[in-house]
């Protein structure tokens, strides 16, 4: 039996600060304290609980699989608050999505560098 993700730590320079940036762009509720953690809930019984950290914040790379309609939602929050968004993970391709894997897909930084991933259909691989 495979096992199924949870939970994970995400750590932050502002535990709500980096959670609401996710849930304005998901036009979700605000996130609940948990403890110590801004806890984030996703489809699926998945949390993305936010921790603060008053140390070097390592970049983590969240890949979040939405809907057609919730990506236009999400692609439109993200160009009404002016923010840079690329195609890429390397950020070569600035302002532009990708069609890559039978969907679409667009990346965003959230305040301590997390990159973000938005995607419409899972990785297909050849």
């Amino acid at each position: 039996m495979p096992a199924r993700l949870d939970h994970t730590i995400v750590r932050s320079r502002d535990r709500f600060a980096g959670a609401r940036f996710l849930t304005g762009l998901l036009a979700a509720p605000d996130p609940e304290p948990f403890g110590p953690f801004a806890s984030v809930p996703l489809d699926g019984g998945v949390t993305l609980d936010y921790l603060d950290d008053s140390g070097a914040i390592v970049p983590q790379h969240l890949a979040l699989l939405v809907s057609e309609d919730e990506f236009d939602e999400i692609l439109a929050r993200v160009k009404e608050r002016n923010l840079p968004y690329w195609a890429d993970p390397h950020h070569r391709q600035p302002q532009r999505i990708n069609h890559d894997h039978q969907g679409r897909g667009v990346y965003v930084e959230d305040p301590d560098g997390h990159s973000i991933e938005f995607l419409t259909h899972t990785y297909v691989t050849d």
